[in-house]
């Protein structure tokens, strides 16, 4: 799939970017995951599936206009086996030169499953209960030493590797909570002799200071200095923003922010941090919800619930998706409102995830169990009020987006909830979006939305029933409303707000 610049970008300007910048600067992503999966066919033979997404598409597409190398962490062992080299991602981009980093695997289970997951992203989505968890012991320290120091090391070393041996000037974008440390190592470790600029993008929430605060001084310095090693910073929301620049005013000793400027002054360095809401491929979920598969799966889901108005919640199975509290605001609403009753059938589609952490084991557990009251309670032998789908299916995902009356986000805490982007793209009825006020979304969607507040039961029940009842010229405005904010500030445009930042710091 092809960068494709409009929206709110001209050809024009993305021609200016690629002249000024990246047709002059070795590019160069690292992330935990890489852009391909890696499988072996019954010949035997290693095959390359190119990863779904608007962030592989924005960032492999800019790649078609500059040398690139992505670095990544090996995901299975046809990944370590393969280890390097160059990759076609599409039948319409060029190649892509991808290493495959394979840490001790003791160590990346301490980076990954002890430190990335759970302890950070825990923190950044509000998810510990500190009176009970998390203990920090020696295990989780031994994680943080000898496993997320380590692998962030790794990742280091080898972007200064790439920097070093690069005759041009080197642009990196380091990708999201995994690699907090990789940018001080870099910069004061390694210290590679060649010219480059050091980005990195945060795709997750960034709490307040006072979160922070219980994170131990030794960790919390670590990834303060390690963000403050980067030239760019970039966060999905202007709070986020915010939060970071206040963090490192009440935690990174030595360090001077500049809250109107948007700067942070720590070792004789300056970090811009700026917000760049990410979105989606617009014109990719387009293609596909015209696609043959996506209208099979959507006469299906007519065929079931067609005579039915449809709320409609695609999630992962995490606490802060908030998804219990949904099932009991639909509860509350068919108490207060029991016209509804036999009208609405709201559909659940659920995914599995991290389902080896005991939190969210007991989370499905939860969500299951509530839904089964909420069943028992209103529905008879010929209407179930609840329908969970739990599985992973994105063309099927794609055709619910297309017939859903109201689409509910009510996450606790999210970086930016994607689905609340796709959903408004497809939706062929006038859909209302009900919108947490503390996804990432809400940002540059609340005018065309319900906004709610997560934790507030009642007033998500209400919200529900005004969406089902509301006038259907108000409906249009609002469903043509979110059309044209996310169709101007589409995934393109995300990566278009970063270059054009990054270029004004070297201007």
């Amino acid at each position: 799939m092809s960068l494709n610049f409009n929206g709110g970008n001209s050809d024009q300007d993305f021609s200016y970017f690629i002249d000024q910048l990246i047709s002059k600067r070795r590019l160069i992503i690292a992330s935990n995951r890489g852009p391909v999966t890696i499988q072996r066919s019954e010949a035997g033979e290693l095959t390359f599936q190119r990863g779904s997404g608007g962030l592989v598409t924005a960032l492999t597409g800019v790649a078609r206009y500059t040398e690139t190398r992505w670095i990544a962490c090996a995901q299975s062992e046809e990944d370590k086996l393969w280890s390097e080299g160059s990759v076609s991602l599409g039948e319409d981009a060029d190649d892509v030169w991808i290493q495959f980093l394979t840490p001790d695997e003791a160590a990346y289970d301490g980076y990954y499953k002890v430190i990335a997951n759970p302890l950070l992203w825990f923190l950044q989505h509000s998810m510990w209960n500190i009176f009970r968890e998390p203990t920090i012991d020696a295990s989780v320290w031994q994680a943080w030493e000898n496993g997320y120091t380590t692998v962030n090391k790794l990742f280091a070393k080898t972007i200064a590797e790439q920097i070093q041996a690069s005759s041009r000037p080197s642009l990196v974008m380091l990708q999201d909570y995994h690699l907090y440390m990789a940018a001080s190592f870099i910069r004061y470790g390694f210290r590679p002799r060649a010219k480059y600029t050091l980005t990195h993008f945060i795709h997750i929430p960034w709490p307040g200071a006072e979160d922070w605060g219980l994170l131990p001084a030794k960790m919390r310095l670590g990834i303060l200095e390690g963000l403050c090693a980067v030239d760019l910073l970039g966060f999905q929301t202007r709070e986020d923003s915010l939060n970071f620049i206040r963090t490192c005013e009440s935690h990174l000793p030595g360090a001077h922010v500049n809250f109107k400027n948007g700067r942070v002054w720590y070792r004789n360095h300056a970090t811009h941090v700026r917000d760049f809401p990410i979105s989606i491929d617009v014109n990719g979920l387009l293609q596909l919800a015209e696609s043959d598969e996506v209208e099979t799966q959507r006469n299906q889901l007519l065929e079931y619930y067609g005579s039915q108005k449809i709320i409609l919640r695609i999630d992962r199975i995490e606490p802060s998706k908030n998804i219990v509290r949904g099932f009991k605001a639909f509860d509350e609403m068919l108490d207060l409102h029991p016209e509804h009753r036999r009208r609405v059938k709201f559909l659940a589609f659920l995914v599995p995830s991290r389902l080896d952490v005991e939190e969210y084991r007991t989370y499905l557990d939860e969500l299951m169990g509530i839904a089964g009251h909420v069943n028992a309670k209103h529905g008879d032998s010929e209407w179930e009020p609840i329908r969970i789908l739990v599985g992973e299916s994105y063309t099927r995902a794609v055709a619910a987006l297309q017939l859903y009356n109201v689409l509910l986000v009510n996450s606790i805490a999210d970086g930016m909830n994607l689905v609340a982007k796709e959903g408004p793209i497809v939706n062929r009825c006038n859909g209302v979006l009900v919108l947490s006020e503390r996804t990432g979304a809400h940002q540059q969607l609340q005018s065309g939305a319900l906004v709610i507040s997560p934790l507030d039961v009642y007033g998500t029940a209400e919200a529900l029933h005004q969406a089902l009842t509301m006038p259907d010229e108000e409906r249009q405005q609002r469903a043509e409303r979110l059309r044209r904010l996310i169709e101007q500030e589409d995934i393109v445009d995300w990566l278009h707000q970063q270059l054009k930042a990054i270029l004004s710091l070297e201007l």
